[in-house]
Parts: C-alpha cells; structure tokens; sequence
C-alpha cells in the first residue's frame, strides 16, 4: 500500500490525461478528423507519462518504453478503426 501511495501523483496525472482525452473524443464527435486528433494525441501522452513516470523512477529501460508504444499504438488502431468504420 505504501508504494500505491507514493505513486498516486502520477496515477493521478494519468488518470487526468485519459479523462481529458475521453472528454474531448465526445466533445468532438461531429468531427471525425478531429476525434483522429485527439487520439493520437492521447496515445502520445500516454507515451510520455510512462518515460517520465519510469524516468523519475529511474527504471526506464527500453522494453519498458516498447511496451508503452505498442499499448498505444494497440488503442489507437482499435480507436481510428472505430471511428473510420463504415
């Protein structure tokens, strides 16, 4: 429990990105190029978060960072397959 509680910032953080990202992908839903946007630029973040949150860690290492990129990579395709569908 202890180490949940030194990382709630980050998971906090995270939970923010997600929640901002899901927010602006309904927000948007008349636009479906811009729905595009906002996924890509969700995948990024989420890219990004997990190099600083394992940077600050100090256990970044580069199957950790393939991992981030190939779960976001993994939810954009299904999020643009969605989206693009018909």
């Amino acid at each position: 429990m202890k180490s949940f509680a030194r990382h709630l910032p980050h998971y906090l953080s995270l939970l923010g990105i997600l929640a901002a990202g899901v927010i602006g992908f309904f927000a948007f839903q008349y636009d479906r190029n811009f729905q595009a946007a906002v996924a890509i630029s969700l995948s990024m973040a989420y890219v990004s978060w997990g190099i600083v949150h394992h940077a600050i860690h100090k256990d970044l290492y580069l199957d950790v960072f393939v991992e981030y990129l190939i779960f976001a990579i993994l939810g954009l395709v299904f999020v643009l397959s969605v989206i693009f569908r018909s």
